[in-house]
Formats: structure tokens, sequence, C-alpha cells
């Protein structure tokens, strides 16, 4: 993605980015493995100085239920990284940061001014240890059941928040703290 494309995103506001890249459910795609495959190479590549721990998480790495058809993935770095230098690694490389904070980042792959691109991506970079994402996905994976209440809560939702990105999220944070309680619970056990 060129720069222009970028600061038009940019400068886009919630609502246009919304209605531009709306939240659309697809039935499960083995390809998204081989994607987040690909994208954890080269974000091994882009950030090996960091020592990254790369993980596929969210719903495209849950088979058997539908999801956003976004690849998300998780790098943890050392919270003693140099996360100035990983940022400009990212933007450099195509990535575009959505938001920042101490010990987080998230970027977006495959987003373009005329909609999505045929392969889209979610990097979350947090701190080591800042990982409930795993335990989340670990749990809907040996819980099939749970991932499909968790399918039928989305697909349930779709219709209010489609044009809500935010909305979309808050909605299920409920059922994801109970999963993720859940997941603690038992792996402590």
């Amino acid at each position: 993605m060129n720069q222009s494309d970028i600061d038009i995103l940019k400068n886009m506001t919630l609502e246009e980015l919304w209605e531009l890249f709306p939240i659309v459910l697809a039935t499960h795609n083995p390809e998204w493995k081989e994607w987040a495959a690909d994208e954890i190479q080269l974000l091994t590549d882009l950030l090996a100085d960091f020592i990254p721990t790369i993980h596929h998480i969210g719903s495209t790495a849950v088979p058997g239920i539908m999801a956003k058809p976004i690849v998300d993935i998780l790098v943890e770095i050392s919270d003693d990284s140099d996360w100035v230098e990983v940022k400009n690694i990212m933007e450099s490389s195509g990535y575009i940061c959505m938001s920042e904070s101490v010990e987080r980042m998230s970027f977006n792959k495959g987003y373009t001014p005329a909609g999505y691109a045929d392969r889209v991506f979610h990097i979350h970079i947090h701190a080591t240890g800042d990982n409930d994402e795993i335990f989340f996905r670990d749990y809907l994976v040996a819980h099939p059941d749970k991932a499909k209440e968790y399918e039928a809560l989305k697909l349930s939702l779709l219709p209010k928040f489609k044009h809500n990105r935010d909305g979309y999220t808050e909605a299920k944070s409920d059922f994801i703290n109970k999963v993720i309680t859940s997941a603690k619970r038992n792996n402590n056990e």
C-alpha cells in the first residue's frame, strides 16, 4: 500500500471506515491457517531483533466456526523493547497503526481506500505474557460446543453492529471474558 492510500484511510472518520469496512462473517476457510503462517514468517523476519513470540489468534484460528475473514495475529515482545522502533518497522513495511498504548499496539494490513484486500490482517503487538487471546483460542478449539455458541452470538450481533466495530466488540466482551476465566481456571487445575 502506498503512502497516499494510507493517508486517505487515516483521514477517514470512524463512521466512514465502518461503512467502507463492514463486519462480514464468512464460513471457516482452511486457507486462513496458511495466510497466518505466511504472515507470521514475515513478522518473524521483520521483528527478528525483538525475538518475538507470534500466534495465530481469533476466530480464523478456530476450525468450524464463521469468522470475519480477517486473520488476527498476536506478537509478543519484551516490555523493555524499543516500541518506537517496532512501530517504525511495522509502518515502513505497509502496516497501518490503529492504536497504541504503553505496552500494546495494533496494526492493520489489507485495508484499501476501495475496501478490503484479498487478505486482511490485524496484528496485535503486546508485551510478553499479555496473551489472554491464546487462552480464548485454545479453549474454543478444545470445546467445539462453546465455539459454536460464540459463532451464534456473533451471528446474532451482526444485524445490529454491521457498521459499528466497537459496539460489536463490546457486545462480545462478556462472553469472551467468561471463556478466558474458564480457560485460565482449567489451565491451573
